[in-house]
This record gives C-alpha cells, sequence and structure tokens, in this order.
C-alpha cells in the first residue's frame, strides 16, 4: 500500500508564530528517504497553512508526485491548473472548521464538478474525488469521470477511538459499559466491512482507491489490510510523532505498519 504524507502540519506549527520557520519545503527529502510515495497538501481559500508560495516551490522541487487538496474555488483552481500537480484531489472545505469534517457532495446535479474535473484533466493532472464511503456516491464519482476516489475514514476513526481511546464513560455499570464496547466493536466492524466492499466495487468500476482522514498508528492496521485500498495520506499523526522521533523514523514507522 502506498503512503502519501500529507506536511500540512509544519505549516500549522510555521504559522503559529507567523515566521518562515519550519518550511515545509525542507521536508521534502526527507519523506523520499523515509519510503513515502507522495506528497500531500491542501491549498485552502483562506491560506492558514499552506500558502501560494508553499505550493509552488513543493511542485516544482519534490522528488516525489504531489497530491493538491482543494476546494472548487475559481482562485485555488487558476493556481492549480498553473501549477500542475500529479494529482488534485477535490474536496469541501469550510472557513470554520479545523479539519475537512465530511465527504464532497457528488449526488444529484454536479455540473460544475464535472466541468471541474474536465477543466483539470485537460491539463494532465489526475483527479481523485474525496468522498463519504457510500456506494452512491462511489458511482457518482465514476459517472463524473473522477480516476481516483479517497474514502473519508472519519466515521471509523471515530468510532475506534470511542472504543479504544478512553472515551466510554466509566460511571457506568459493567454490564452496560460491556454492552457500549460490544456495540462499539459491532460498529467498526460494520465500517470496516463496508470500507472493504465499497473498495472492491470501485475497483470493479475502474477507479483507484486511496483513504484518509484520522488515520494513526494505533487505528491504520486494520485498514492497511484492505488489499483493494492502494493508498493511505495520513498527517497530523505522523507529523505529532516526529516532534518525538524525528520526521524520518515517524514515516518510517507508519510505512513498516503498511507492509
Amino acid at each position: 500500500m502506498k503512503l502519501g504524507v500529507n506536511i500540512d502540519h509544519i505549516a500549522v506549527l510555521r504559522e503559529a508564530r507567523k515566521i518562515a520557520d519550519p518550511n515545509p519545503l525542507d521536508a521534502l527529502g526527507i519523506v523520499k528517504r523515509a519510503g513515502a510515495d507522495q506528497i500531500t497538501i491542501h491549498l485552502r481559500e483562506d491560506r492558514r497553512h499552506i500558502h501560494d508560495q508553499d505550493a509552488i516551490d513543493i511542485i516544482k522541487h519534490s522528488p516525489l508526485p504531489v497530491n493538491l487538496e482543494c476546494a472548487m474555488a475559481p482562485e485555488i483552481l487558476d493556481i492549480v491548473c498553473e501549477l500542475q500537480p500529479h494529482r488534485v484531489t477535490l474536496v469541501p472545505e469550510k472557513r470554520e472548521e479545523v479539519t475537512t469534517e465530511g465527504g464532497l457532495n457528488v449526488l444529484g446535479d454536479n455540473e460544475k464538478l464535472a466541468q471541474t474535473i474536465q477543466r483539470l484533466q485537460a491539463y494532465e493532472i489526475e483527479v481523485s474525488l474525496f468522498i463519504d464511503p457510500c456506494l452512491e456516491s462511489v458511482k457518482a464519482a465514476k459517472n463524473l469521470g473522477a480516476e481516483w476516489i479517497e474514502f473519508h475514514t472519519g466515521k471509523y476513526a471515530n468510532i475506534y477511538a470511542m472504543l479504544y481511546g478512553g472515551l466510554i464513560n466509566t460511571h457506568h455499570s459493567i454490564s452496560e459499559l460491556e454492552l457500549s464496547r460490544t456495540k462499539l466493536t459491532e460498529m467498526l466492524e460494520e465500517e470496516l466491512t463496508n470500507l472493504r466492499v465499497l473498495s472492491c466495487d470501485a475497483m470493479e468500476m475502474e477507479l483507484k482507491v486511496a483513504a484518509g482522514h484520522g488515520l494513526n498508528y494505533q487505528n491504520v492496521k486494520a485498514i492497511a489490510e484492505i488489499e483493494t485500498i492502494e493508498e493511505l495520506n495520513i498527517g497530523q499523526s505522523i507529523i505529532a510523532r516526529s516532534i518525538w522521533t524525528g520526521l524520518e523514523q515517524a514515516i518510517i514507522d507508519m510505512r513498516t505498519l503498511l507492509l
């Protein structure tokens, strides 16, 4: 399984002090040396972390393919078409959100989305749609002409955290606690089964499948065992661990879990 490393959170740290350090560009060689397959960045409308110059420099100098996440804002799309990254992942975006809260709405009348995909492909840019894991969205992505889909794994990650992260209320009786854990275990397996089935469906439709959001060193193994998912894009947990281990070792540790 391929690993895309999202380096946005390096820029988040930089923006906390509004200075030039750390520079996300400095991560490129380390990411490649550690065995990752792709650089992922998100150019947001409000430029809260990755800036235009970051995107320019990263796409120009990256030794790995660059997957640029963005919304369908005209200004952003103009920049993307000029920069021509290897892939664009179209995502929903709200100014007030801390991180992307769900998948792109690909259902119904989506003439604007179809036109955006065609425009990007005309610039020889692969297009991926960041979607919630449901069959209707997979079919819609295929009909819209995307080459890739990326499943939003936030629901899986949240269930995992509730089950193993100590978030179940301990004041319940033992029977209630066990019932809660049983239910959460069932929910977790249901979500994993859903991802397995949908990734197979997508493969049969000749879509390439990626996944990401909320994945970390604790919960990633079960997702990595789904053979029809080709790629995971992971950022926050890798950058967080790098504080203690260094970025190269943090990526190696994640890479090992995907083998």
